[in-house]
């Protein structure tokens, strides 16, 4: 989740998460791109090959979908293909942004502004993993495993705690307030919007870098240690805030081991903790009238008392 003053870049950063991602494997066609080396997570297609059958595959780019504010449910869902059943008189399925975006991300600008309906419908699919989709007939199940991206600025509304509990990690966006970053930006936007393609090939050498950088990590995953201390710091944190619920600490350890593979790390320690504490766990507080400080101020705090200065 991405809070922040307006026009300060949210949506542009969630967008351009797709240039930095490197490509997965996926069957070959899929509608829902499942991953040939993880059958158990297989939609009702690619079950129907027979076992020991050579799957086709393909490398694809991480899917990055956006879910606009007035989109209907259908489209969010799924529907009868009806151009199919009014030409052919056959009851097909149409996929919608939750079979698109399953692997991948699924980005909602302005996520406080999101209609009830569609907010209590993502709050079942990523709990559950799948999209159950039953009308006009039809009765379709698949896959709808990805990673809810969201931005808002809190002045315009609030989420609901069911929805802000499903972002495992939020970030504060704030407006520059020193000269040189703010001409920087303008000076960079401006730059893109003369000549796109020169602009992107500037940065291209830095954005393999970081590509590179993300694929190395993975690969290094898991062979970073979590220690029982480590589990242990987490917990202990957690319960000096008070959030509910044990998403903290998990939200908190694999942050941690994400980065410590990022690092080229061995095991996880306080450092890894300490970067990824704000992150995990400033939206999962619960507001304390006495205390009228922010909630990163709050985790800033509890975090000194616990590691030291």
């Amino acid at each position: 989740m991405v809070f922040g003053d307006r026009g300060t870049g949210k949506s542009t950063a969630m967008r351009a998460l797709a240039a930095l991602l490197p490509k997965m494997n996926a069957v070959v066609g899929c509608l829902y791109g499942c991953d040939p080396e993880a059958p158990g997570s297989w939609c009702e297609q690619c079950r129907k090959h027979e076992p020991g059958t050579h799957i086709k595959a393909h490398r694809i780019a991480v899917p990055v979908v956006d879910l606009p504010l007035g989109a209907t449910e259908d489209r969010v869902v799924g529907a009868l293909d009806l151009e199919r059943a009014l030409s052919q008189g056959v009851k097909a399925f149409e996929p919608g942004l939750l079979a698109r975006a399953n692997r991948g991300f699924l980005c909602v600008d302005e996520v406080d502004l999101l209609e009830d309906h569609l907010v209590d419908l993502l709050i079942d699919v990523a709990a559950a993993g799948e999209n159950l989709v039953e009308r006009e007939g039809l009765s379709v199940r698949h896959p709808a495993r990805f990673v809810l991206i969201g931005s808002g600025n809190p002045e315009e509304g609030e989420l609901r705690p069911q929805l802000l509990d499903r972002f495992s990690l939020s970030v504060e966006v704030k407006t520059p307030t020193d000269l040189p970053s703010r001409v920087e930006v303008v000076r960079r936007r401006d730059d893109f919007e003369r000549d796109r393609s020169a602009f992107i090939s500037h940065w291209k050498k830095d954005e393999d870098r970081v590509r590179r950088r993300i694929t190395k990590a993975r690969e290094h995953l898991a062979a970073v240690q979590v220690p029982d201390a480590a589990i242990e710091r987490a917990a202990r944190l957690c319960m000096a805030l008070g959030t509910d619920g044990l998403r903290g600490e998990l939200t908190m350890i694999r942050s941690a081991r994400a980065l410590a593979s990022l690092d080229g790390d061995p095991a996880v320690t306080d450092q890894h903790l300490r970067r990824v504490a704000p992150s995990a766990l400033r939206h999962r507080m619960r507001r304390d009238p006495p205390d009228d400080s922010g909630s990163s101020v709050r985790v800033e705090r509890a975090i000194v008392q616990l590691f030291g200065a």
